[in-house]
């Protein structure tokens, strides 16, 4: 972590000094109230200048200019993009000129920062050593349940790479616990799970269940050909921890955006 601004993938870190990959908090930005102080969406109502000073910072902490970042319109779909170095840009300051329906983004390309913007919601970070290959994908409950994980490796495995050398970080977001659906999105699920994966709810009461998003995500992947080594599952919570991150839930709405990010800074 740096400055208490982001937490980073401290093991791609000191494998790869410059594979940047990471989480922001909602600390040490400009804006204030209800999004104080590092908010990074350009979509939350805050101060379109307090957030370009933000995102202006926070590119001067990561060592990648704004003009390297892609940015989407996420819609908690499974659209997944595949970007190169031309799309730098694209989204990062200008709300409209993101990726549309988009949430998830694939490259290739060094140079280049892959984004995405979070209040709760899973963030993955994929990896394909041999290749530098990077991706990655925001998983609401709809995402999840929808299979973006699952979207992602098939997009590896139609560049040519197999589901058992990826590498898959499971990020920050609401933990099980803070996390309660009712029958609505249980019903989807089911749907979907059947009886081949784990069920990734507890019922505590009637009509409400305590929701797993991160194991659920685990066990898509699992599902998907990554094997269980190369996955790695954060224990940090944005509902619970309010001194680091900004929740949706938590904040009944009125909240910032944290950030995703990964990007291979080009070879001196």
């Amino acid at each position: 972590m740096k400055k208490n601004e982001y937490f980073v993938i401290e093991q791609w870190a000191e494998k790869f000094p410059r594979l940047v990959a990471g989480f922001t908090t909602k600390a040490g930005g400009f804006s204030e109230g209800d999004f104080s102080s590092m908010n990074l969406g350009l979509h939350v109502n805050d101060s379109l200048e307090t957030v370009h000073k933000n995102r202006k910072h926070m590119a001067e902490s990561l060592g990648f200019p704004l003009h390297s970042w892609t940015g989407a319109e996420q819609t908690h779909q499974i659209q997944i993009e595949k970007v190169t170095i031309r799309d730098g840009g694209k989204g990062s300051l200008i709300y409209d000129e993101a990726f549309r329906a988009t949430d998830g983004f694939f490259t290739t390309d060094k140079g280049l920062l892959l984004t995405l913007c979070f209040a709760d919601c899973v963030p993955l970070y994929f990896c394909h050593m041999e290749t530098g290959a990077i991706g990655a994908a925001h998983a609401g409950w709809k995402g999840t349940v929808n299979g973006i994980a699952r979207e992602m490796v098939d997009v590896y495995k139609k560049e040519g790479m197999k589901a058992e050398d990826l590498h898959v970080v499971i990020g920050p977001s609401i933990c099980g616990k803070c996390y309660i659906v009712d029958n609505k999105v249980i019903s989807q699920i089911d749907l979907k799970v059947a009886d081949s994966l784990e069920k990734p709810y507890t019922l505590i009461e009637e009509n409400q269940y305590h929701l797993d998003l991160k194991q659920f995500n685990k066990s898509i992947l699992l599902k998907s050909g990554v094997l269980e080594k190369n996955i790695s599952v954060t224990n940090l919570c944005t509902s619970c921890e309010n001194d680091h991150f900004f929740s949706h839930r938590r904040d009944k709405g009125k909240t910032g955006r944290m950030m995703s990010f990964i990007g291979w800074k080009e070879d001196l």
